[in-house]
């Protein structure tokens, strides 16, 4: 299986438009941190063409960084489906860019996203190419037609969101992706030690982080992510995993491990985990 970091950063994207934090800063000058887009992957089985995970508002500029084997016509497709993990606006609203599709839009998600989905952007399809939906049930593992790729739904503590195993039944890769991680248990821990590579919720650095920054009053946890520092942060619990490659996408703009000469970018490496940046690519 192959694996294409399209997009690292969380909603918003950075630097995010009208932030000046620190990292933001950084950013624009082209000094200690690189930018990066909104959350998204492409990838494809030994055998078969590429699919979109999540489609971000930068869709359109992630999708002309994918080379295609061949080029069938005038208008060539470069991913052949969208599997999709929730129904964030920052992980859906690249949809809309599909809608020049020669033929219905094949969308992978779960029942409530649909649902969720279904009186706006899937609307919208509708009236342009179509969409062809495929309900992922947690727990049930469907075979992606057309590709040797077999997905997963499971959940991450969130009514709403949820992660995804995606399996190569031609290659034997196991990929975990799981960008919105409302909470780290023995099964969500289980899943992830089985595979050889774990995309994970990044998000925050601290639970207080925007607070500290006088941004919002939420915490990490009230937005639906576990934090990655401190005892029970996502950072502690990854150090522990033996087998997996394990990268850190969905980063906030506000979160210091973006700084590439932070003491908290150490504590990740030291941790032996990865911080994504896009254009980051693995063969599993």
């Amino acid at each position: 299986m192959r694996v294409r970091v399209l997009g690292s950063a969380a909603g918003g994207g950075f630097p995010q438009w009208n932030c000046h934090c620190g990292t933001c800063e950084a950013a624009r000058a082209g000094v200690r941190a690189r930018p990066r887009t909104q959350s998204s992957l492409a990838i494809r089985g030994d055998e078969g063409p590429w699919f979109l995970v999540n489609a971000s508002p930068d869709a359109r500029q992630q999708l002309e960084t994918l080379t295609l084997d061949h080029v069938d016509g005038v208008r060539a497709p470069p991913v052949a489906g969208v599997l999709l993990t929730d129904a964030e606006i920052d992980h859906t609203a690249g949809l809309l860019l599909l809608r020049e599709s020669g033929a219905p839009v094949r969308i992978y998600g779960a029942a409530a996203v649909q649902r969720a989905l279904s009186d706006t952007l899937l609307r919208m399809l509708e009236r342009f190419c179509g969409v062809e939906w495929q309900t992922l049930e947690p727990g049930r593992a469907l075979p992606i037609d057309g590709s040797s790729l077999v997905v997963e739904r499971f959940e991450t503590g969130d009514d709403e969101a949820g992660g995804l195993v995606v399996r190569d039944s031609a290659g034997g890769g196991v990929l975990t992706y799981a960008p919105a991680l409302a909470a780290l248990d023995d099964a969500v821990l289980a899943r992830f030690a089985a595979s050889d590579l774990v995309l994970v919720d990044g998000t925050f650095w601290r639970d207080d982080e925007l607070a500290l920054l006088g941004i919002s009053d939420r915490s990490a946890h009230d937005m639906g992510h576990v934090a990655l520092s401190g005892p029970g942060g996502t950072l502690e619990a990854l150090a522990g995993l033996e087998r997996p490659r394990t990268v850190l996408v969905h980063i906030n703009n506000t979160n210091p491990i973006l700084l590439e000469d932070s003491p908290e970018r150490e504590a990740v490496v030291g941790a032996g985990v990865e911080v994504a940046y896009d254009g980051l690519e693995a063969q599993i």
